[in-house]
């Protein structure tokens, strides 16, 4: 029974909710798992039954062989176990305990039966210069107990040394079979040959505190890696956390549940060979360099320092990549606290990203987030503080949360488009489900997106849809840019847009727009100044304090009423103080200018677009 419910985290997310049945009949067979509840996705039962398996580090000491090391000596009192002058080998199921320090020689657990064994590290520090610190060849499993109040050492050489021309162990902590983690005490880490912990099955972590250096990847699982709990300080020369078998379906997942995360990669911080689930913790994690290092500042760009040879020749990845959390499949996250540095992307999927909640400071030396086919973002607070492009992928749906960007190029980018990241042959190139001309879908129902780019604002190879939220657009500064750019519709149909840039290829919503919007292109606009828009009887509709130059201003609300006449004020100062852009109840005062615009569903504007060229037809300008 222990092994079927172990199974249920290999498969895909898209499937877990036909898993909830299967875990009913789970809970009326196995106490471990009574406690859980289905969930409506099943994605948090499926993490609930894990841990709770997982987390259950007991053992009697009465019932248990010890084992002591001192120097290359090792005394066996009990059964199960032998000792061969500084190795020792675990044979038969069962618990050991292990303390004192081994300073050359080598822990392996070859089962009969392929039997399920729990060691308890106990103050224990195991050295072997040419392998393995511990070589789990068989068994069903093997867990490894972080003995409470205890601190535990594993370390290996530079070269290893192998049996029977095989090119494995490769880690300080190697396992063939099901590994499992748990324990509440300390396990360090210093992995000089490739990798610190690797499982070629299923890795489950529990809890406990990992201190790990390692010149390849820290942690890996191939069919899958599970984290409950725990606390992880993590210095890699390759990736930090990854899961490989991308073979197999239903393999290769990563999930975490929570835990506390500090990680340094010189590649991926947290890499999936197929899907990647966050369910909650605190993460902060700085890749290949961090940002500093970004696709514009650094010539050596896309070549991120390779882990040493034996690393490299160990690894699943065709290619080098300094991302913060990565997905070949699906990302889903819905909980937890960000901050990532990254010099590639700081959220990548090959597929799609899903945010239902969470926290997000990120810096980027490319782009904030990216996603090959769809990003759907419900809900949480994301801060791209530097990118090369904010967001972007093939369609974006934004139904909620609280968005704020800065993109050296385009801000929100669906489907290439004309920016410069679609380019053919540019290092890091990202890649979309489809480039052909009208792919691409921006769809905004709710929630709160500030942008603040020096290519294009809103950037779609296709159309943009907005039914509801608030949108705020400083744009670009050069005439080769537009707040707005978009080859077939923008659907003006709710919420409100402010959004203000160059006038050279500025664009307003279409005339299929359902809601009236103002457009000018020639208005005298400092950076930090204020504008003031108002209605026929001098009613205050929108005071806006823009953060760029500009001559161009659209602007959208359910208060105009089309066909009327409003008044924009322009180079005032306000008072109070606003995260957006906009205020309310403030008093504005001021004004060099004013333009007359009136409330419209007739489009204008126009422009070639960037790198590729779009072009629209400019209709009658509603500017008076």
């Amino acid at each position: 029974m222990k092994s079927t419910i172990m199974n249920l985290k290999n498969k895909p997310l898209t499937k877990m909710l036909a898993l909830t049945g299967t875990l009913a009949l789970l809970t009326a067979c196995s106490t471990e798992a009574s406690t859980t509840t289905a969930s409506s996705d099943g994605s948090t039962t499926e993490a609930t039954v894990e841990s709770t398996l997982a987390s259950d580090s007991s053992y009697s000491a009465s019932n248990a062989t010890a084992i002591t090391f001192s120097d290359q000596t090792i005394t066996v009192d009990g059964s199960g176990a032998a000792a061969d002058g500084s190795i020792l080998t675990i044979t038969q199921p069962g618990t050991y305990i292990l303390s004192g320090t081994l300073s050359e020689g080598q822990v392996r657990v070859e089962t009969v039966d392929e039997a399920d064994v729990q060691i308890v590290l106990d103050g224990a520090t195991i050295t072997n210069s040419t392998g393995a610190a511990i070589y789990v060849k068989s068994a069903n499993s093997a867990t490894i107990t972080l003995a409470e109040g205890t601190t535990n050492t594993l370390n290996d050489g530079e070269t290893y040394t192998f049996e029977d021309s095989e090119d494995e162990p490769d880690a300080t902590l190697f396992s063939k079979s099901d590994l499992i983690l748990n324990g509440t005490g300390t396990l360090v880490i210093d992995a000089n040959y490739a990798h610190a912990i690797k499982g070629k099955d299923d890795v489950t972590i529990a809890e406990g505190t990992y201190e790990i250096t390692s010149v390849g990847d820290a942690i890996k699982g191939s069919d899958s890696l599970f984290i409950s709990s725990g606390t992880f300080t993590i210095d890699a020369g390759g990736d930090g956390l990854q899961s490989t078998n991308e073979e197999e379906e239903g393999k290769g997942t990563l999930t975490i549940e929570s835990g506390t995360f500090a990680i340094t990669a010189a590649s991926d911080g947290i890499q999936a060979a197929t899907d990647l689930q966050i369910l909650g913790g605190d993460f902060m994690i700085t890749t290949g360099g961090g940002s500093a290092n970004s696709s514009t500042a650094s010539e050596a760009w896309g070549t991120w320092a390779a882990p040493s040879e034996a690393a490299a020749t160990t690894t699943t990845e065709e290619t080098t990549s300094a991302k913060g959390l990565k997905a070949t499949g699906s990302l889903a996250i819905s909980g937890g606290t960000f901050v990532l540095d990254t010099s590639d992307d700081s959220i990548h999927t090959n597929d799609a990203i899903q945010i239902t909640g969470g926290d997000f400071t990120i810096a980027s030396g490319d782009d904030g987030i990216h996603a090959d086919n769809t990003l759907t973002i419900n809900d949480g607070t994301i801060n791209i503080n530097q990118s090369y492009e904010g967001i972007e992928a093939t369609e974006i749906t934004l139904n909620g949360g609280d968005i704020t960007l800065t993109s050296t190029d385009d801000g929100v980018n669906t489907a290439g488009g004309n920016d410069a990241s679609a380019v053919s042959g540019r290092p890091g190139e990202n890649t979309f489900t489809s480039t052909a001309e009208g792919a691409g879908l921006l769809t905004i129902n709710g929630g709160t997106l500030v942008v603040n780019a020096s290519g294009d604002g809103l950037d779609s190879n296709g159309s943009i849809e907005m039914n509801d939220g608030t949108v705020i657009v400083n744009g670009p500064t050069d005439s080769m840019n537009g707040t707005l750019d978009y080859d077939s519709t923008f659907n003006m149909n709710g919420g409100t847009l402010i959004g203000v840039g160059s006038s050279g290829m500025a664009m307003s919503p279409s005339s299929t727009s359902a809601q009236s919007f103002l457009f000018t292109s020639s208005i005298p606009l400092a950076a930090d100044e204020a504008i003031q828009i108002t209605g026929p009887d001098g009613e205050v509709i929108m005071t806006f304090e823009a953060s760029t130059t500009a001559q161009s201003l659209v602007f959208s609300s359910p208060d105009l009423v089309n066909g009327s006449a409003y008044t924009i004020t322009i180079g005032g100062t306000v008072s109070g103080e606003s995260t957006t852009g906009i205020y309310e109840d403030t008093s504005f005062s001021g004004g060099s200018s004013t333009v007359d615009v009136s409330a419209t569903t007739e489009a204008s504007g126009g422009q070639m677009g960037g790198i590729g060229g779009n072009s629209m037809p400019v209709s009658g300008a509603s500017v008076k």
